[in-house]
């Protein structure tokens, strides 16, 4: 047997021993040392590391921090709660990237083929998928909660300082529609709206387009050395991602604890039941219909996946999933177009989870919600998901308006910001998923999409 399936299998075997070690001293009062306690959660963790040098890969080192960074933050929680710093400095260095690299792809795409006959098509193919996967997404959710009912007969609590929730100021159709187009670039740029910086790029590469060769060929070889750069500078800041993760998933565990977790652990199952169900029966249906190797894809997008994971960021996996889609043989114009606009249109994770929490609150409450009432609910959140790009804790934000709109109260509210960490790990990774799926769809149904790199991509 090979030294990496000996060290894995031997990881999956000691986590066993561990986990069932502790369910016994939890449950039967064994009332183990602490000492010993400590060195059995760090066996697997020193396994799993010995795995990972045997490995090397990216996807490997990320899951060794995940599992490190949980049971360091476990054991030294006064410790860990200062870490949160170093996962800060790798997604400042990761949001520098993002503009400059969306602005070098997508003018190269738009005016280094001087087809805007395609770029209109790209456009319209691509919100039409989005809009038929995330309404998919939101009744898997509305299905979800109402089948496991998590939030029935959960008992709020007294008394809640309300400022925490940090409500958003409502806003109008006529404020989401200008939320779209950038009043200053720059200040676009500073902001991270990336819906701002890819309507700016559109425009930028189509005027492009119209001048002379003299004027745009320039321009056309500044931006392709510009994002050529900014993909070298994602594998360099790639390096230290691990430690981002390690301290990310510390200074969680450590912040908040497990608690909480126990007493909403119904409402996290449904939420991760209801992700699992939509990516086999959504996303694997789709990949089969637009003849796209499910296997290639898998090993395309894990390490996107797992750093959008760990880190609850989609902008810290963009760059890397733009590189990987790239290699899973989707051209660069699609993936520099599809994947920037896909982080406003196609959040089927988000969508998901909204529908989900949103009649979770009204459980909560002790309120019947009708169906009808809930279908009303899903085209508002159809509509109100459009209009957040850019905007932090987006979910919260829309969330809070949705329960606003129906005469739902905003306590129980408070109740999934003490697990938000949690199920924002999983509903990210799923829009990471979700929009390098996407890009392959487009590709394919453009008829550009490399068949024979998707099946001889490496992990």
């Amino acid at each position: 047997m090979p030294v990496q399936k000996r060290l894995l299998l031997g990881f999956l075997v000691s986590s066993t021993i561990v986990i069932c070690i502790f369910l016994a001293d939890h449950y039967f009062k064994l009332q183990l040392p602490v000492v010993l306690l400590f060195c059995l959660r760090w066996i697997p963790v020193v396994v799993l590391l010995c795995y990972t040098f045997n490995a090397g890969s990216l996807t490997a080192w990320i899951l060794f921090a995940m599992l490190a960074g949980a049971v360091f933050g476990h054991d030294m929680p006064a410790i860990a709660a200062h870490l949160d710093v170093l996962s800060l400095i790798f997604l400042r260095l990761i949001k520098t990237i993002i503009a400059p690299l969306i602005f070098g792809t997508l003018v190269v795409g738009i005016a280094g083929h001087s087809d805007l006959r395609q770029t209109g098509r790209l456009g319209w193919k691509s919100i039409v998928y989005f809009e038929l996967v995330t309404t998919i997404a939101l009744f898997i959710g509305l299905a979800a909660i109402n089948i496991s009912k998590a939030g029935v007969g959960l008992k709020l609590p007294g008394t809640i300082d309300m400022k925490d929730l940090n409500v958003p100021v409502h806003q109008g159709w006529q404020e989401i529609i200008l939320h779209i187009f950038p009043e200053n670039i720059a200040k676009s740029i500073a902001n991270g709206e990336i819906l701002q910086v890819v309507v700016f790029s559109i425009i930028f590469g189509i005027a492009m387009v119209m001048v002379a060769e003299k004027y745009r060929k320039p321009m056309l070889t500044f931006a392709n050395s510009l994002s050529e750069v900014m993909f070298k500078f994602t594998k360099v800041i790639m390096y230290v991602a691990p430690v981002a993760v390690f301290a990310s998933i510390a200074f969680t565990v450590g912040h908040m604890g497990i608690g909480i977790v126990v007493n909403l652990l119904k409402l996290l199952a449904t939420l991760y039941g209801a992700l699992l169900v939509f990516m086999l029966l959504v996303l694997l249906p789709v990949c089969f219909i637009f003849r796209i190797p499910p296997g290639g894809f898998i090993r395309a997008v894990s390490e996107p996946a797992a750093l959008a994971f760990a880190t609850t960021s989609s902008e810290a996996a963009l760059p890397l999933a733009m590189e990987k889609m790239e290699e899973f043989g989707v051209p660069r114009k699609i993936v520099s177009f599809v994947l920037p606009l896909g982080y406003t249109f196609n959040l089927d994770g988000t969508a998901l989870y909204l529908s989900l929490a949103a009649v979770f609150v009204a459980q909560a409450s002790g309120i019947d919600m009708p169906l009808g009432m809930q279908l009303l609910m899903l085209l508002t959140l159809m509509l109100t998901s459009k209009g957040v790009a850019g905007v932090s804790r987006a979910a919260l934000v829309i969330l809070l308006g949705t329960v606003a709109s129906f005469g739902l109260p905003a306590l129980p509210v408070f109740l999934l910001l003490g697990v938000d960490a949690m199920m924002d790990m999983g509903r990210t990774a799923t829009n990471v998923i979700g929009n390098s799926l996407a890009s392959a769809v487009i590709a394919r149904w453009e008829k550009e999409f490399d068949a024979e790199k998707a099946n001889n991509i490496r992990h």
